[in-house]
């Protein structure tokens, strides 16, 4: 894969993470686009991956926040070409939504970490080896994507059906957040505080921050892994 990146972000605190820290540690160029801050999703892909990050915003918002539109016209034009694209939480909805899946409320929130199980395709998708067949991941999200025509189902959990797609060849989507450092996500609790406050008696906080400190080296190496993974495919 060669080393021009794009990266659109949605929101200043969900940021790249250990992704862009390992993009920026092999000598990939990124070309960051802060969407929120008035910056223009591109109209010509010259870029070897795009990476769509995630964001408090939903996918049918788009009268609200009309990048999603640009957004949408770019996935399907990478899907066409078949460009190597990852889409983390509501990157992976704007993906599946491209792609011709419904987008929709999910059963229950999750936020914190739960535990994911790949399908038998994820088990011999090559951006999952080495990641075992089960493995905590942290989440942050209240819809879920459905899965296209030309789409594979790759993880599934409990409480969310539908955890990570391929469609294609090379277009893959994570409902969770396998970008996020520990660091995110107690800069994510003190940032959405109102949220966690509204479903205090079904989120623990204390257990979010407790499972972070126990889980998190474990789940950078996994990430980095799955980087590893997807880029040097």
């Amino acid at each position: 894969m060669g080393n021009n990146v794009l990266m659109l972000k949605h929101i200043a605190i969900e940021g790249g993470g250990t992704i862009e820290e390992y993009l920026l540690s092999k000598g990939h160029k990124i070309d960051r686009r802060e969407l929120q801050d008035g910056d223009s999703v591109p109209s010509k892909l010259d870029y070897d991956a795009i990476i769509i990050l995630g964001g408090p915003m939903n996918v049918y918002e788009e009268d609200k926040y009309p990048f999603l539109k640009d957004e949408d016209k770019l996935i399907k034009e990478a899907i066409k070409k078949e460009i190597p694209t990852l889409g983390i939480c509501l990157g992976a909805q704007l993906i599946a939504k491209a792609a011709g899946a419904k987008v929709s409320k999910n059963k229950v929130k999750e936020i914190g970490w739960y535990k994911v199980n790949l399908t038998e395709a994820g088990k011999n998708d090559p951006v999952f080896k080495g990641l075992g067949e089960s493995f905590d991941v942290f989440q942050w999200h209240g819809d879920t994507f459905g899965i296209p025509e030309n789409g594979t189902l790759l993880s599934t959990a409990e409480l969310c059906t539908n955890q990570a797609l391929r469609v294609g060849k090379n277009i893959y989507g994570l409902q969770f957040h396998m970008e996020v450092t520990d660091k995110m996500i107690y800069e994510w609790i003190n940032s959405y505080d109102e949220e966690l406050q509204s479903l205090k008696g079904v989120i623990d906080v204390e257990k979010i921050r407790k499972d972070t400190t126990s889980k998190f080296s474990s789940y950078k190496d996994r990430a980095v892994t799955f980087c590893k993974n997807f880029f040097e495919r």
